[in-house]
């Protein structure tokens, strides 16, 4: 403790005379300055109280004169009601008479012919109606709208007589294939000039018709969505169409038949068809997207039609399949041949109503296992059907496979137009399944066949494995599967179901695909399939290599006392083996399976020949010769075939038979450079020899197994 006392002691400045002047200034002005803050707050406190005790004054000032005053405000509030209500009632009787007004005007102008100026009358009372929606005056709403129903009916009627004759002098509807008159009529001009002005005036009836029509805009199915109203001059067109098909496709015809949806179908895409250009020259140019807007008149049709249909086939699973087909021909004859926008629904939103798009999820899987298992069980199912053909048949995919992928196909061009993205992704969750049930398929026939693995069955079966990977691997990279993949990771868990961060970020980066996990079982069964097809042909070879094992390496003749070199016969059984299999699975597989199966047998060949034959046997000059002539000068040949330098699929035999044949002051040289720790390295030294493979202790085993050293 005393040293810190002595720090803080000398830490201390001592006090001048300054500073202690200074510190008695700063002590006697301390009590001014807390005198004259505390007189300050003083003041405060005072005037406080005073404009407190003024506000008490003025408010009992005002409460006394509000209390006074209450009467009469009671009184005037009262007299500001009265007024407010004659000013309403005053306005209401100026609507009436507004309403009289128009409807006298529309009179007027009906019995003068002035039609634009009664269509004009009429869209003023449609404005004033809409202008009444949120008024809470039910009556007068309603006398407005009986109003506009009476004289817009009257209006209605009359234009639509007129354009009717017009247009029956232009020969509509076309019920057949429109035929090009050499001559225009007379009066083509003035029937021209009728059309333009008909159509346009009851364009500016839209409005009125819209509110006088719009019950019609609720769906009477829950299939049909509802949809802006039609404009007036096609609704009129459509009557005698609409009159038409309601004849022959509703009721008891013979044209109305639950099995035969393609005749209503085909009777609108033919109507769409004939008055293709009649629409485009005529009525186009007065009326914008008057084509588009005819098709969807005779497309809402459809929609009634399929919607009263669909629910009455749930239980026939051949005639819905039949409804399903037309439909799909439809709306592609709809979109492609007749250009109809992809915004706009067709006729698919019918299948997507839940009973009936269960229904088709159901009957689409029946009738695809139902063909995988004829498929299956057909005579020629594991036979290519383009054997003989050799540049078509480089897969060497089997029928059942390749009709398998086919029909995975037709279900994808079947679903592939659905405008709902869930829908889509029902379908691929189906074709999943369906590929998973055929892989499991494959395994089974396989184990059965897994007895005789060379066969041409088990080698269709591989080869069948390797063309559904592929074609999935391709799908995955094809755009329409790529959205899929993305409309997937939108919708979550209700598609893939609980999945962790990291998948769903893969495939939201598109770096999983959602074929990964068939592919992933693929690709298993195909290397289970390999393995096993290598694991025989090796059975084979070790057999058939017995001899060459045993052979008497030690003491061969060397090179120079023969006259030229042959292959050991020994090792003959084993070549033929391997040139027979080579030959024979090249022929019944396909090229990527060879591949991935000549280059697979090398390397166990390399490990076998290097363990088995060259590890077990020690070797003079004349045996070391003799193995690398058989294996430079047959064996490597052998896989020439399919590659153009083969010793580098068997390092360890080829850098083996480098050090065997070393002459010998050269392989005492390398044995005393491994044997040293010194620099240059061993490695180097190897490379230099072209031995990059194999260890400095493989090196010095291989040079212990020499018989031909000094002193031996």
């Amino acid at each position: 403790v005393l040293p810190d006392l002595q720090f803080r002691q000398t830490s201390i400045p001592p006090l001048t005379v300054d500073g202690y002047l200074q510190v008695l200034t700063v002590s006697s002005s301390v009590p001014l300055r807390v005198s004259a803050a505390l007189s300050a707050a003083e003041e405060s406190r005072r005037t406080l109280e005073e404009l407190l005790q003024k506000e008490r004054l003025l408010s009992d000032t005002l409460l006394r004169h509000l209390q006074g005053s209450q009467s009469w405000a009671d009184s005037l509030g009262q007299k500001l009601g009265q007024l407010d209500t004659v000013e309403r009632h005053v306005k209401y009787l100026q609507c009436l008479a507004h309403i009289e007004e128009l409807s006298d005007s529309i009179q007027q102008f009906l019995m003068t012919s002035s039609v634009w100026e009664a269509v004009g009358a009429v869209g003023t009372m449609a404005k004033l109606d809409l202008g009444l929606k949120e008024s809470r005056c039910a009556h007068l709403q309603a006398h407005l709208r009986e109003t506009l129903r009476f004289w817009h009916k009257i209006l209605k009627d009359r234009l639509a007589s007129d354009f009717d004759e017009v247009l029956t002098q232009l020969q509509w509807p076309f019920l057949s294939p429109p035929v090009a008159s050499l001559s225009p009529p007379a009066n083509a001009a003035e029937l021209a000039s009728q059309l333009e002005l008909l159509v346009s005036q009851l364009l500016s009836l839209q409005t009125s018709d819209d509110l006088t029509a719009e019950s019609k805009l609720t769906p009477s199915r829950p299939g049909l969505a509802p949809a802006t109203p039609l404009s007036l001059p096609i609704q009129i067109m459509l009557l005698p169409l609409s009159k038409r098909f309601r004849y022959h496709f509703a009721g008891n015809r013979q044209t109305n038949s639950l099995s035969k949806p393609e005749w209503f179908l085909t009777q609108v895409l033919m109507w769409m068809g004939y008055s293709s250009n009649f629409m485009e020259e005529k009525i186009q140019p007065i009326l914008n997207r008057a084509r588009v807007e005819l098709c969807r008149g005779l497309l809402s049709l459809v929609q009634e039609k399929l919607a009263s249909d669909a629910p009455r086939l749930l239980y026939d699973d051949a005639l819905f399949c039949h409804l399903v087909d037309e439909v799909l021909q439809f709306e592609r004859e709809l979109r492609t041949t007749h250009g109809y926008p992809s915004s706009l629904p067709g006729a698919l939103p019918i299948l997507l109503e839940e009973s009936i798009f269960q229904k088709w999820l159901s009957v689409e899987k029946k009738m695809a296992v139902e063909k995988v298992d004829a498929m299956l069980s057909a005579e020629g199912a594991w036979s290519s059907q383009y054997r003989d053909i050799t540049d078509v048949d480089e897969l060497k995919a089997p029928d059942c496979a390749e009709t398998f992928m086919t029909l995975l196909l037709t279900i994808t061009d079947r679903y592939r137009s659905l405008p709902c993205p869930r829908a889509q992704l029902s379908f691929l969750a189906l074709q999943k399944e369906l590929v998973d049930d055929f892989r499991i398929r494959l395994t089974q026939v396989m184990k059965e066949e897994s007895r005789c693995p060379l066969g041409a069955r088990y080698c269709a079966i591989l080869n069948a494995t390797n063309y559904i990977s592929s074609v999935l691997s391709d799908w995955a990279d094809n755009v329409f599967f790529l959205q899929l993949q993305q409309a997937a990771v939108s919708l979550g868990e209700e598609v893939w179901g609980p999945l962790g961060a990291t998948e769903v970020g893969r495939l939201a980066s598109l770096e999983g695909s959602i074929f990964e996990g068939l592919l992933g079982l693929l690709e298993r069964l195909k290397g289970d399939m390999l393995g096993r097809l290598l694991d025989a042909v090796m059975r084979e070879v070790r057999e058939k290599a017995q001899p060459y094992c045993r052979d008497r390496w030690l003491s061969l003749p060397s090179q120079s006392d023969q006259a030229t070199m042959s292959l050991s016969s020994s090792a003959c059984p084993m070549m033929l083996c391997m040139r027979d299999r080579l030959l024979q699975l090249q022929q019944l597989l396909c090229l990527p399976l060879f591949q991935s199966f000549w280059q697979g047998l090398a390397e166990r060949l390399d490990h076998f020949l290097y363990q088995d034959v060259i590890l077990c046997n020690h070797f003079n000059e004349g045996g070391a010769a003799q193995l690398q002539f058989d294996m430079m000068r047959n064996l490597f040949p052998l896989f020439g075939h399919y590659c153009k330098r083969p010793e580098n699929f068997f390092k360890h035999v080829k850098e083996a038979c480098i050090i065997l044949t070393l002459n010998v002051g050269s392989a005492l040289l390398l044995r005393d450079v491994l044997q040293q720790t010194q620099k240059p390295l061993p490695e180097s030294a190897l490379n230099e020899l072209g031995v990059y493979r194999l260890a400095p202790c493989d090196v010095l085993i291989l040079l212990s197994l020499r018989a031909s050293w000094p002193g031996k």
